[in-house]
């Protein structure tokens, strides 16, 4: 057995705790090489906080530099559970326009936090950001939610429906200015993308209050960028109650079956419920039964990254 050779999963993310400060990074580990079992690395204690910005951070996206030199970590700056309390129309009006961003070699030492702009002066948010290398054009591509307000109203009065955009970057330092990337009637959040059989994938959530609303939905199209995705399946995860949101897909090492993880927030206690499929380009997901997904609750909304022996060996030591 060698230490690059495919093994274990991570998972980072963060708590909900409306009592406590879960909006940090936490780490959870496969047992073993088991994707649907999982234990909290560090006792549950959290590996990364930011105490710049809102102090707060959710959404957590790790994503692997495809030279092998190590890993960045993107999350948004947002603390719901302050003070004052949330107040979920200041968050999409007058939030964050920053993501906080870490840099690890080893996913066990990382950077200290920085704070970096990606969202326009005009825009009211930036959410659940993710990294996506595209091999086309050998950039990664952040992608976030924003809601984009017009230039004279500079109290971001009127409509707030996000959209997906995105910004290219090498260093995860300097980024391109942001432009618009997928917009839906009511709004379009949480988006993630994966390749597969030469083709991206794309899952993310239209809002509940949207007419025919899509819900978590899945596309396919030739590359990132393809002018036209086309939808392979919709309502995803609403077995599991009406309100799932933050997809998150990864597949087994093998590559014989996919998983695509959704958080349920409508119903305590919150958290992952999961689909599967061995054919991801069929679009046909079928509900994990409840008792067959072991990780404990109020585990939400981050990312699933398949491991090598020695990482994941590293990893349960902590």
């Amino acid at each position: 057995m060698r230490a690059d050779d495919p093994y274990g999963y991570l998972l980072v993310h963060f708590v909900e705790d409306s009592a406590g400060h879960g909006e940090r990074v936490h780490l959870s580990l496969s047992e073993g090489d088991d994707p649907l079992r999982w234990r909290r690395l560090r006792g549950g204690e959290p590996l990364l906080e930011s105490r710049a910005g809102t102090t707060g951070v959710r959404d957590p996206h790790v994503v692997r530099r495809p030279d092998g030199t190590g890993f960045h970590l993107v999350a948004t700056d947002l603390r719901v559970w302050r003070p004052e309390g949330p107040d979920w129309e200041e968050f999409r009006r007058h939030g964050s326009r920053d993501v906080v961003v870490w840099d690890s070699p080893d996913l066990l030492t990382w950077s200290e936090p920085r704070l970096v702009t990606v969202a326009p002066p005009h825009a009211g948010m930036a959410w659940a950001p993710e990294a996506f290398y595209d091999e086309d054009t050998g950039v990664f591509v952040l992608h976030f939610a924003a809601a984009l307000y017009v230039e004279d109203d500079p109290a971001h009065e009127g409509p707030c429906v996000p959209r997906i955009m995105t910004t290219t970057t090498r260093d995860f330092r300097s980024f391109t200015p942001a432009e618009p990337y997928l917009e839906l009637p009511g709004g379009v959040i949480d988006m993630t993308a994966v390749r597969a059989g030469g083709q991206v994938h794309r899952f993310a959530k239209q809002d509940d209050a949207a007419p025919g609303s899509w819900q978590v939905f899945h596309q396919v199209g030739a590359s990132f960028f393809h002018p036209a995705f086309r939808t392979l399946a919709t309502g995803l995860g609403q077995g599991f109650g009406p309100a799932v949101e933050g997809p998150l897909v990864f597949p087994t090492h093998d590559g014989r079956r996919w998983y695509l993880w959704v958080d349920q927030y409508g119903t305590p206690p919150q958290g992952y419920r999961a689909l599967t499929t061995t054919d991801i380009a069929s679009g046909e997901w079928v509900p994990v039964p409840d008792d067959e997904l072991h990780i404990p609750p109020h585990t939400k909304h981050g990312a699933v990254l398949p491991l090598q022996r020695g990482e994941w060996k590293g990893l349960a030591r902590l």
